[in-house]
């Protein structure tokens, strides 16, 4: 009941802690508004285009590919530091992991991924 009890006593003060700053928001916020303080906030300047408006699909290719090569680099430290303790088994885990990291930039450069224009 110890593991049972500690959770509850969590959940009850994170509840707790939640009703008494949803509380507090609503006693200091201010009573009048002035126009520009009911606009959101658009860093200063009003805004160009609608808030619904779609980027283009590179931006997603783009930020993909960096969060693959990414994820590469996070996975070749831990891999460099046992490397000579496990010896050709992590030589050839290594080897498939980057042979799966080039076969997917191969299709974005065929796929014309790279290319801004």
């Amino acid at each position: 009941m110890g593991g049972l009890g500690a959770a509850l006593v969590v959940l009850l003060a994170a509840g707790l802690a939640a009703l008494v700053a949803r509380w507090l928001s609503s006693v200091l916020e201010p009573t009048t508004l002035t126009v520009p303080e009911r606009v959101p906030f658009t860093g200063g300047m009003p805004p160009q285009v609608h808030a619904w408006n779609r980027f283009h699909i590179r931006y997603y290719v783009m930020a993909l590919l960096f969060l693959a090569f990414d994820m590469e680099m996070v996975f070749m430290y831990p891999w460099a530091v046992v490397f000579v303790e496990e010896g050709i088994v992590a030589l050839v885990e290594m080897l498939m992991f980057i042979l799966i990291l080039v076969v997917g930039m191969v299709y974005t450069w065929r796929e014309r991924g790279f290319q801004w224009a």
